[in-house]
């Protein structure tokens, strides 16, 4: 029998709403928001409709990761989010048992360039911008000649 197990899920979508920031009673930075994400594939009654369906995706992103979406998205905004799948179960006030499934953030990302995002919450792409690596021939590497175009090559 295999142990194999793996919950890994990429989402790209739009948020329905304004994703909202808020507080653990412990401090802890935490952000529910849906995202809608279009399928691949039409049924016969969208095509009909002339309408693209779409999935509406629970997702919860915690601390640092719920601050900077909080922060750099808005509704209509576009996101791509790695995480996992996660159930959870509790019992409302009537007692009924209630289930959610929803997928948790690890990693989110821009997905739109700042002209087709409107720069919202005064996102600047240099401010993400990593230094160019700086590339250099290592000691002891082989050293290439330059062959010209005019040169015939041995193949």
């Amino acid at each position: 029998m295999s142990s194999l197990n793996l919950n890994k899920v990429v989402l790209c979508g739009r948020l329905t709403a304004d994703p909202e920031l808020k507080q653990t009673q412990n401090g802890v930075a935490v952000v529910t928001f849906t995202l809608a994400v279009n399928r691949r594939f039409q049924s016969r009654t969208a095509d009909a409709a002339g309408g693209q369906q779409a999935d509406f995706i629970s997702v919860v992103a915690w601390r640092q990761t719920a601050e900077f979406i909080s922060k750099y998205f808005k509704k209509g905004s576009a996101l791509c989010v790695t995480g996992s799948i996660q159930t959870r179960s509790w019992q409302d006030q009537q007692g009924q048992r209630r289930y959610a499934t929803e997928v948790v953030v690890d990693e989110a990302m821009f997905v739109d360039s700042r002209n087709e995002t409107g720069a919202a919450g005064g996102y600047t792409p240099d401010a993400y911008a990593a230094p160019a690596p700086a590339f250099s021939t290592p000691a002891g590497a082989p050293n290439f000649e330059e062959l010209k175009a005019d040169d015939d090559l041995p193949f």
